[in-house]
C-alpha cells in the first residue's frame, strides 16, 4: 500500500484535511463550520503523523538540504516518486513544520523549530506531571515572601512616624 499525502487506504484523506484545516501555518488555528477550530498542536501532529514525512524531517535534522536531495533519499528508501515527495514537502510547509527559499534553481529546506517547540509544550504537560503544580508553588512563595517584606517595610515606617 501507497501512502501519499492524502492519508492512507481507509482514513478517507482525514490527515491531509486536519493539515489544510491548520491555514498553513503552526501558530494559525482556523474552524471549518460545524467542527471545533484545529489547534496548532494538531496540525503539526498531523503532518508528523505519516512515516514519510518523519523521515524527511530526520533527513531535514538540523541542517538545510535541497529538494532534489530529499526527492532522491525518499525514493531510496520508499520507493516514491518526485511528485509524492513534493506532496509531503508541501504538506510539511503547509503545517509550518518546514520552511523553503529559492537559491538559484534549488528549493532549499530547513526545519522550523518553532512549530516541534508546539507538540513538545504540549508533551511536557504529560511526562512532568508536578511542573505545572510546582511553578504555581513556586509564583506563591515568591508572592508570600513580598508580601512580608512589604507588611515589613509598613511596619517600620508606622514604628519611625510614631
Amino acid at each position: 500500500m501507497s501512502m501519499t499525502a492524502t492519508g492512507t487506504a481507509g482514513d478517507g484523506g482525514a490527515r491531509t484535511r486536519a493539515v489544510r484545516a491548520g491555514a498553513g501555518r503552526a501558530g494559525a488555528a482556523s474552524a471549518t463550520p460545524g467542527r471545533p477550530p484545529v489547534a496548532p498542536v494538531d496540525v503539526v501532529l498531523a503532518a508528523l503523523a505519516e512515516p514519510v514525512r518523519r523521515r524527511l524531517l530526520e533527513h531535514l535534522g538540523r541542517a538545510e538540504r535541497a529538494a532534489g536531495e530529499l526527492v532522491a533519499a525518499a525514493a531510496d528508501e520508499f520507493g516514491i516518486s518526485q511528485p509524492a515527495t513534493s506532496q509531503h514537502l508541501r504538506v510539511l510547509r503547509e503545517a509550518g513544520v518546514v520552511t523553503v527559499r529559492a537559491a538559484g534553481s534549488r528549493r532549499l529546506y530547513r526545519v522550523e523549530p518553532q512549530a516541534l517547540t508546539v507538540v513538545e509544550d504540549w508533551l511536557t504537560g504529560f511526562l512532568d506531571p508536578f511542573a505545572q503544580p510546582l511553578d504555581a508553588l513556586g509564583t506563591e512563595l515568591v508572592r508570600g515572601r513580598r508580601e512580608r517584606r512589604v507588611t515589613a517595610a509598613d511596619e517600620r515606617r508606622r514604628e519611625g512616624s510614631a
